[in-house]
């Protein structure tokens, strides 16, 4: 569990100054100050003015107690906490061409070195010694002490007190300065942990899709933070996952018990709302997913949860129940619903259906007899058993059934399934035009179904009137799987296309409208390639948090640095391999870059070497250096960096393990030094999977596709070999599917534009470096409705005015200094001065510094609830 400051470092990008003051005769910390802001920037960071004015009145030791723990914050967050050590300590300068060669070399010691005779490689006599702790003979002339930190032999970690290992080796110096350039962020002066945890706890309860990992986790922190009395928290919370993550834990602590128990009539209005309560409230996780062994219940709390689940609709209620069969029958063990079956008789009856429980000759049966007479549509009587009737089953009968007026009356009573199930009640009816039936419900309900499945349906429903090629699914669960197959679906004819879509933004547009209204917007062009996030739930825990699917530019450099870590459990041994697969525009196997093959087309992939264990403290890592320009000479288009584990141990038993990128500003001058500044993603690698593909790279392009799935693993071991044609397949699927058929933040932002300013500018990126970008300003007319402004900002069509320039952040930044703005950036270079209202950024920059609300992009999705 990560640390509150922490946690508020990386949401908010707050430090907190609480320590004494000085002390009389304290010497000047204005030198150690100094130190400590070099250290920051090393690592990316700058202090606002507030910060290191609080931080210069410390004395020397509150100074060096609050700069050794914003560091160690900061460290943590970028990975840099870590022992970093690759098996050649000097890569890429020590990594040999042929690795053939060398493997040959290794298996000739293995096989044929013996202790007291001369090297079977070199003839040296006395030079031959086993290395601990595997104890394999090495020689000490072949095998450079200096260049190894593990075996030569078998790769193993080598205990550093071994005297084979060269302590007088090249350390890897601090880059000059600018050498490491990349974004920076600001760091701001924080007065009130609890206010700030509700600030950020707020922002995190108004998402409307599930939140991750990480998240769910950052989100517990904050909740410990938050004040006793539970004023802060919000009327509405719209996922019923994360209502119900507060709720439990709250419930969990003794300081919050009561109050949060007064609550629960209000909160929980589903029978699936108390299960994952009763799912937090025993250790686990509110997702369902693995639900834990129920924790017993105080008999007030058991009452009250029986008497919320009696006052339910019985038809939802059953239906609820039997969503969940397995958890509900566990949950049962703890409420005993038979055990007062008369106070609570709707309740005992959806227990009686989920148990089948044999209903003739007892009191208990001729009750819950006479309660199914009274509620005909959520139950039947089959013999000595109840049956659920659910709606479930209506709408998959309706939607079978030859009459789609049917199916869409049943849709229809829940507007969330209407737009779920829309493709295919479409199908069914086979229309060259949208029926007007149709259109009418649609107008109806669509004001009462959530965003995401809006959002999500608008994407793919927009272009299922072109032939369908593979569809890809990312099934729920703990990580994200995906899974391909080809679209045998008839596609849909394009009037009918057309107008469902315009019916979903208008209605977009209807409910932006009640928002805050802002006096201009900024929007970024790029959003164009950055989606709306659908599935946080299984993201990886990352610095960055990126919408599955979107494409990037890559950072500014020559090389892209490709990093793992991990730390093996104790008592077993665990190899991580990082590997980097080849392909060419056709998605043919072009080559690879792993422990087999070390070095591709004349070392522009470079791998630092497979270690084959993790011990503690300092575990492993492995490194892939990618030159991109001479990677692409060589015609190769694609590369997918893959982390496999070799021995098919699952990544959620690993005690540390994580990957990512960094961007290295030039080919030459390279060390093993894991520089935190050049760091520009990392991620976590968790969960039962042991596969994970977390980015593709267009080389053709100079970007990428922020992926993050994991392939289905078997039995046995793993490598590039052995996954080639699955790792081929889902490159391909997944650049198709992603490139068309999803709706885009740039979209999102450009409704929000659109329905809450008059005036929108827009940072027109042009495709050419060498071409100046452009400043287009949009004004809504005064004869131009919402849906019109929406459609000519949103198609960059007729411009008001067209502004070129090389500096097109500065003139942003001073058309939204002194008003009302909106910002929508992928990086964050616009800074206007005296600016007020909110900015979404996807990357850092001087914005963060203009006392501007930042948002997520779920924040953005929120607004439409």
């Amino acid at each position: 569990m990560p640390e509150l400051s922490t946690v508020l470092l990386r949401r908010l990008h707050t430090v907190y100054v609480d320590q004494a003051g000085p002390r009389p005769g304290d010497p000047s910390t204005a030198e150690g100050l100094t130190a400590l802001e070099a250290e920051l920037l090393d690592r990316g960071f700058a202090l606002t003015a507030p910060l290191r004015s609080a931080l210069a009145w410390l004395g020397p030791a509150g100074l060096a107690d609050a700069g050794t723990s914003l560091v160690r914050d900061i460290d943590v967050l970028l990975g840099a906490d870590r022992t970093h050590m690759p098996l050649f300590r000097t890569f890429p300068a020590s990594v040999p061409d042929d690795t053939v060669a060398l493997w040959l070399d290794r298996v000739f010691a293995l096989l044929l070195q013996w202790p007291a005779q001369p090297c079977v490689l070199c003839a040296t006599v006395g030079s031959v010694h086993p290395v601990s702790p595997c104890a394999h003979l090495v020689c000490r002339t072949c095998w450079d002490g200096a260049v190894y930190t593990g075996c030569p032999i078998c790769h193993r970690r080598i205990d550093l007190a071994d005297p084979f290992l060269d302590p007088a080796a090249e350390r890897p110096g601090r880059p000059a300065p600018g050498e490491s350039a990349g974004p920076l962020r600001l760091l701001g002066l924080g007065t009130d942990r609890a206010a700030d945890s509700v600030t950020a706890l707020g922002r995190l309860l108004a998402r409307r899709t599930p939140l991750s990992a990480q998240d769910t986790e950052e989100a517990r922190v904050l909740l410990a933070a938050a004040p006793a009395g539970l004023d802060w928290l919000p009327d509405d919370i719209p996922v019923r996952e994360t209502k119900a993550m507060v709720l439990g834990t709250l419930l969990r602590e003794r300081r919050t018990r009561e109050a949060v128990r007064a609550l629960l009539p209000d909160r929980l209005t589903t029978a699936t709302d108390v299960l994952r309560l009763l799912a937090v409230w025993s250790g686990g996780e509110a997702d369902l997913l693995s639900p834990p062994r129920m924790r017993s219940l105080p008999r007030p709390l058991r009452r009250e949860l029986l008497a919320l689940l009696d006052a339910l609709d019985p038809a939802l209620l059953v239906e609820d129940v039997l969503r969940h069969p397995d958890p509900w029958k566990r949950a049962a063990e703890v409420l005993h619903p038979f055990e007062q079956y008369g106070r609570h008789p709707r309740a005992s009856l959806a227990f009686a259906v989920l148990r089948e429980t044999d209903v003739r000759g007892t009191a208990l049966g001729e009750a819950l007899l006479a309660t199914a007479a009274r509620h005909p549509q959520a139950v039947r009587v089959d013999g000595s058993r109840i049956r659920a009737a659910t709606w479930t089953g209506r709408a998959e009968e309706a939607l079978r059934g030859a009459d789609p007026d049917l199916a869409l009356a049943v849709l229809a009573e829940r507007p969330g399934e209407l737009v779920r199930r829309l493709d295919h009640l479409l199908r069914r009816y086979a229309a060259d035009a949208l029926p007007e039936q149709v259109a009418a419900v649609l107008a109806e309900r669509l004001p009462k179904a959530g965003p995401g499945p809006v959002l999500s349906a608008l994407g793919r429903l927009r272009i299922r009137h072109q032939p369908g090629t593979r569809r890809v699914f990312f099934p729920r669960g703990q990580v994200a799987h995906s899974y391909t197959v080809d679209d045998t679906r008839a596609p849909l004819a394009e009037p009918v296309t057309v107008a469902v879509a315009g019916l979903f933004e208008r209605e977009l547009l209807r409910r932006l409208s009640a928002a805050e209204p802002y006096d201009v917007a900024v929007l970024d062009s790029r959003l164009a390639h950055l989606h709306v996030p659908s599935a946080e739930r299984a993201a990886a825990k990352a610095l960055v948090t990126v919408p599955k699917g979107s494409f990037q530019a890559l950072p500014d450099g020559e090389v892209l640095r490709m990093f793992l870590h991990w730390m093996e459990p104790p008592k077993k041994t665990v190899d991580l391999d990082l590997s980097v697969v080849l392909f060419d525009s056709d998605w043919n196997y072009a080559g690879l870059c792993d422990y087999t093959n070390l070095v591709y087309g004349g070392r522009a992939v470079v791998h630092s070497g497979d270690l084959t264990s993790a011990p503690a403290p300092a575990g492993a890592s492995e490194y892939v250096d990618i030159d991109l320009d001479a990677l692409a000479d060589t015609g190769v288009r694609f590369a997918m960096p893959v982390v496999f584990s070799y021995n098919n141990i699952p990544f959620e038993l690993l005690p540390d393990a994580f990957a990512g990128f960094m961007s290295l500003p030039s080919r030459s001058g390279r060390t093993a030094r894991y520089d935190p500044r050049t760091v520009r993603q990392r991620y976590d690698l968790v969960g039962n999977s042991r596969i994970h593909v977390p980015l593709l790279v267009d080389l053709e392009r100079r970007g990428f596709l922020w992926t993050d799935v994991h392939l289905p693993d078997d039995e046995g071991y793993h490598s590039v070999h052995a996954h080639q044609d699955d790792l081929a397949r889902i490159g391909r699927d997944l650049f198709q599917y992603f490139s068309t058929g999803r709706t885009t933040l740039w979209e999102l932002a450009g409704w929000h534009a659109a329905a809450r300013c008059a005036e929108v500018v827009v940072l027109r990126r042009t495709p050419r470096p060498s071409d100046p970008d452009e400043l287009w300003t949009y004004r809504r007319r005064a004869d131009e409705d919402t849906a019109a402004f929406a459609g000519r900002l949103l198609g960059l069509e007729d411009p008001d005015s067209v502004l070129p320039s090389p500096d097109v952040e500065a003139l942003a930044g001073a058309a939204a200094s002194g008003r009302s703005a909106l910002l929508a950036l992928v990086d964050g270079d616009v800074a206007p001065a005296g600016a007020r209202g909110s900015v979404y950024r996807l990357l850092p920059g001087p914005v963060d510094g203009c006392g501007l609300e930042q948002l997520a992009a779920g924040d953005l999705v929120s607004a439409l609830g």
